[in-house]
């Protein structure tokens, strides 16, 4: 930073020093010499605004003329050694004062040497504070040629060395994050589109970063984008949040829709060039824990129904009646799993609704009233097939479905259900029945993960009805 504005400023002063020191003064700024170019005395004007382009600086800027003389020295170069420009300007180069007197021939030599070497020349000197303190210094120093071409003299940005290695350490951050991290950056702007990407970033959000910067998220973010903009509006008004925070999307990618968990962090980006904080923006920073979180609610659904089978069976040995004992397992296994459960017996060639919960709202699983009915099922039904295969039959049509309702009463289901999972009733090496489960579109269809569940539950039911089986033949 300190680097470049200096360099700036030498095209300014340049043709203006000469090989005279200048007066005492904030910076001594010499005008054409009267007669070299028509325009006579220097122009006042153009003195003041060129000290106060050097006064505004935030490198601390000094300059020498030919024989080592300061002639230039502003505000930043007084606040680092604490020397004011009216004890600076004037003064033959360091020694003594702004320099110990053994590293002052080296110091001036280093310097000086820019004068007639091309480009610049970085050193790092110890230099003296007026209190006595010593300062570590990185310069930029280089060579100033008068209106004949000839050198004229040296100027010299410096700054402290911390400071220098605290940009150059927030530049390399900032890059290592741009390109090297193990997490995902994107630098949002006020309206909400990105404006750098990283590597880690782009892969997530399954596009090329040409293809995401200046674009609005809603144009890969199909669901959950409406939660991350008002996520990225918050931060803008308010700051930061205390803890990072959890965000389901769903991404459009070349391969079709993905669900996807994002642990994000969010940081207010404000200029810091200007007395009330700007908003430039929001820093984006996010993991994919979508793995992690599945296994996370994977585990507490297990947790969940491992609990929820304990408690049915205790419930169902003290249940006199074997039936009862089936569907108070029943009762059991729906919580959080179905909507509903219904009980279809072996009867001969057919099957027969011996129980089931109510199909026009929820309710405990009962027998049906005024004893088992046949279930008038066409060919081809799921809880036919479950027979048939011995296993285990998912299906899910209400949602593509042109009549939900008509896809269910078809199937001889509740008007609201939209997917089913049928389980076969197995005891003592024979089907006894099918048990059918049944959720409503508003929930998700059955997955393999349900399965299994259903298939434990079908194994106690069944042994719960071939009891009931048994001791009704022995009565």
């Amino acid at each position: 930073m300190g680097a470049s504005r200096s360099s700036g400023t030498t095209d300014e002063i340049g043709p203006d020093e000469d090989s005279g020191g200048g007066s005492p003064g904030r910076s001594a700024v010499p005008g054409p010499r009267a007669g070299e170019d028509g325009l006579g005395e220097p122009s006042a004007a153009g003195s003041e605004l060129l000290a106060a382009l050097l006064d505004g600086m935030d490198a601390a800027l000094c300059a020498f003329d030919a024989d080592g003389t300061v002639t230039h020295w502003n505000r930043e170069a007084e606040r680092v050694l604490g020397w004011s420009a009216e004890e600076a300007v004037g003064r033959s180069g360091f020694a003594g004062w702004a320099v110990r007197r053994a590293d002052a021939e080296e110091v001036r030599a280093r310097l000086m040497s820019a004068m007639g070497a091309p480009g610049r020349q970085v050193h790092e000197f110890a230099l003296l504070r007026k209190d006595g303190g010593r300062v570590l210094v990185r310069t930029q120093s280089a060579g100033v040629r008068g209106a004949d071409g000839k050198p004229a003299g040296v100027y010299c940005a410096f700054s402290e060395v911390h400071a220098q290695i605290d940009l150059e350490r927030a530049i390399a951050l900032s890059e290592a994050l741009m390109e090297d991290a193990s997490w995902g950056v994107v630098l949002v702007d006020v309206d909400l589109r990105p404006t750098v990407v990283n590597t880690y970033a782009s892969r997530a959000l399954g596009g090329s970063r040409s293809r995401l910067l200046g674009r609005p998220l809603g144009e890969v973010v199909v669901q959950g984008v409406e939660e991350l903009e008002a996520a990225l509006q918050h931060v803008l008004a308010e700051g930061a949040p205390a803890a990072p925070a959890e965000l389901w999307v769903t991404l459009r990618t070349a391969e079709g829709e993905r669900r996807r968990c994002w642990r994000s962090g969010f940081l207010r980006l404000a200029s810091p060039l200007t007395e009330e904080p700007v908003p430039l923006g929001v820093g984006w920073l996010f993991r994919d824990v979508t793995a992690a979180k599945l296994a996370e609610q994977e585990a507490d659904r297990l947790r969940f129904r491992t609990s929820q089978l304990h408690r049915a069976a205790r419930t169902a040995s003290e249940c006199e009646d074997p039936m009862e004992a089936a569907t108070s397992l029943l009762d059991f296994a729906l919580a959080g799993f179905a909507d509903h459960v219904l009980v279809d017996l072996v009867a001969g060639e057919r099957l027969v609704r011996t129980a089931a919960t109510p199909s026009d709202a929820p309710g405990p699983c009962l027998p049906v009233s005024g004893g088992a009915i046949p279930a008038r099922y066409a060919p081809g039904h799921p809880a036919l097939q479950a027979v048939e295969r011995t296993g285990t039959v998912r299906t899910s049509g209400a949602a593509g479905a042109a009549d939900p309702a008509a896809w269910a009463v078809e199937r001889r289901w509740p008007r609201d259900a939209a997917h089913a999972l049928c389980a076969v009733l197995r005891s003592r090496g024979r089907t006894l029945g099918v048990l059918t489960f049944l959720r409503a579109a508003n929930r998700a269809a059955f997955e393999r993960t349900d399965t299994a569940y259903a298939e434990t539950v079908a194994a106690r039911v069944a042994g719960a009805v071939d009891l009931a089986r048994a001791t009704a033949g022995e009565r």
